[in-house]
Parts: structure tokens; sequence; C-alpha cells
């Protein structure tokens, strides 16, 4: 009776292993379809980017706008220049008096602590530089800030979130191997190693190693080079550290099974 129920023990722990492989197979599946999304609006930002990086000032004919191709310069007079917050971060926000061509009717965002913020003050005179429909920077009395979210700074992190969402995704496919390899151990009854487990904080630094390599390749490449080296950076950094801490994990897990084992054995000796 008792190998009869350690038998139907075994065969239950089994099933239950080979259903956690299934869905582990299944996550992996819906990760990798989803990691592919971010990566196809690419082609077309490095089109952008290197449209923007060749853009040169715009002809006295040429009107600034949202197909304008070129960099065009539009002076204003601040009507408001403030430290306000911006979700969590305090920034320098400048809005200029109306009428001005749009995209420079929209407030600008600077760096708090930039020269700028120390200077400029309502009804100095400000010049914008854009191009299409973005802000590229301010200027005033000589002193020129470029504002964020320009057009050179995107592909890389779209890259960066892809990169995330397939290692992801391979970590899911780890699982399912190693659920359906204790699943077919359980079922023969032949011993295996402990799982690793997969905590929040391990999930957190492989998508942080895969944006913080996108913002770094984008800081000093433009264009498809930058992609490379973002792959190129995430190859070196995420990968290598994300078996260190899968193997760091397993280490501790089996000295941890070992001093279990050696204490069970000292107890029953006593």
């Amino acid at each position: 009776m008792a190998v009869q129920t350690a038998e139907q023990l075994g065969s239950t722990r089994s099933g239950k292993a080979w259903l956690r492989a299934v869905a582990w197979a299944l996550l992996g599946l819906v990760l990798l379809a989803v990691s592919v999304a971010p990566s196809l609006p690419v082609p077309e930002r490095i089109a952008d980017e290197r449209a923007f990086l060749d853009a040169q000032p715009c002809g006295s004919g040429e009107a600034a706008g949202g197909t304008a191709g070129c960099l065009h310069t539009i002076r204003g007079t601040a009507l408001s220049a403030e430290r306000v917050k911006s979700g969590k971060a305090t920034v320098f926000r400048v809005q200029l008096r109306a009428p001005v061509p749009a995209p420079a009717d929209r407030p600008m965002h600077l760096d708090s602590h930039g020269e700028l913020s120390e200077l400029l003050k309502p009804g100095d005179e400000v010049e914008v530089t854009t191009w299409r429909n973005v802000q590229v920077a301010v200027s005033h009395d000589g002193v020129s800030e470029t504002l964020p979210g320009l057009p050179d700074e995107k592909a890389t992190m779209l890259v960066g979130l892809t990169l995330a969402g397939v290692w992801l995704a391979i970590l899911g496919f780890i699982a399912a191997f190693g659920s359906a390899r204790r699943a077919r151990c359980l079922a023969t009854g032949r011993p295996f190693p402990p799982p690793v487990r997969f905590s929040l904080a391990k999930c957190v630094g492989v998508v942080a190693a895969s944006l913080a390599a996108g913002f770094v390749a984008g800081s000093i490449w433009d264009a498809w080079t930058a992609v490379v080296m973002t792959v190129a950076f995430w190859a070196l950094i995420a990968l290598p550290a994300t078996i260190a801490a899968l193997l760091w994990d397993r280490d501790q897990s089996r000295t941890s099974l070992a001093a279990a084992q050696l204490g069970a054995e000292h107890g029953r000796a006593n």
C-alpha cells in the first residue's frame, strides 16, 4: 500500500510538473509575440533619425510645421518661466506668448538646474528651434539647451524593449524545459536538481539591463549602428548577468538542500 501510495504521489507530482512545463512554454510564446511589437517601428524611427540628423536650417520661404524637413527657428516672448513638478521630476517650464506657430506654442520642459533656468524670465525674447512637429532646442542671450525626446533617442529604446521581451521569453522556455525534465525524473524516480526561482528582482534586472544598453548606445552612436551596439551591449551585460544569477541561485539551493540533508542525518544518528 505504501509503495502504491508513493507511486500515486510521484505520478501526481509528475503531472503537475508537466502542466507547469506547458504553462511556461505558453508564457514564453506570448512574451515572444509581444516583444516583436516594439521592433516594428524601428526602421521608420531610423529613417526619421537620419532625416533629423541631416536636416539643415530652413530658408526664408519655408514655414515651420508638421512636414517641414528643415530646422526652423521661431522667435517669441516668454509668457511664463518657472520651476514646476512634472510627475516626480522638477522641470523648468517655459511657455511662449501667443501667437506663435506650432510646435513652439506648446510648453517646453527644460533642465531645472540648467543655465537657462537661471537666466530666463517672463518677457525675455526666446528662440525655439523646431523640426517637423518636434521642439529641438531653446536659446536665449547666446545660451542654448537641447530638449529631450528628439528623434535620435527613440529607436534604441524600442530595441531595448524588444531584447527585454525576447530574453524573458527565453527564460520562460528554459523554465519549461526544466519543468519537463523534472516531470520525466519524477515519473522514473530519478533525482533532479532543485528548480531555479524567477524572482521579481531578476526580471526587473533583465528589463533594466536591456533599456540601459539602448540608452548608452543611443547616446554614443546613430541610426543602425546604435541598434547593433544595443544588441552587443545587451549580450555583454544582460546575458552573463542573468546566467550568473541563475547559477548562483541554483548553487544556493543545492547548498541549502545539502545542509538540510546533513541535519536530518545528524538527527537520525543522535
